[in-house]
């Protein structure tokens, strides 16, 4: 389904969400990447350092690439993410015109692994079901590589 490129992409937001996770914030990752395959945005999550709930690895991506691209380019290109996004993500994704998602873990994975944590209140509402009531197509594609997704979220959350 994907291309060697493309899950090199993913396992990077992968490699992000590590890094978030080693810099003491919850363990998500995401980039944006053109439709020439170039790396235009990375981001972490960075809800604990920056004491911000809305510092989440696609929200702070979609801010920086708003600021920096015009529509079509963000139509044209693809929000690469280690977990699919929750309820706030993919509605800051539909807000700024990306027009294509591929995640790795998928959210109702990660409230396995999450539970009761009160630091993860997942909603466990797909993005797929944000998207389809906006006015806009998105293409989502995950889970993809969800084995490898989960694993920087091992021993992170207390269920």
């Amino acid at each position: 389904m994907l291309s060697n490129e493309e899950l090199a992409f993913l396992r990077r937001a992968i490699d992000l969400a590590q890094s978030a996770r080693e810099h003491g914030n919850h363990p998500f990752g995401a980039l944006l990447v053109s439709a020439e395959g170039q790396v235009l945005v990375e981001a972490e999550n960075t809800v604990n350092t920056a004491s911000d709930c809305t510092g989440h690895a696609e929200t702070n991506l979609v801010r920086g690439a708003s600021q920096l691209f015009d529509r079509p380019t963000l139509a044209s290109s693809t929000l690469y993410t280690s977990t699919e996004p929750c309820a706030m993500c993919a509605g800051a994704i539909y807000w700024s015109g990306v027009g294509r998602v591929v995640y790795g873990l998928a959210e109702e994975r990660l409230f396995q692994l999450t539970g009761a944590d009160p630091a993860n209140e997942t909603m466990r509402l797909s993005c797929r079901e944000v998207f389809s009531r906006g006015q806009r197509v998105i293409e989502v594609i995950g889970p993809v590589l969800e084995d490898e997704a989960e694993t920087v979220h091992h021993g992170f959350w207390v269920p």
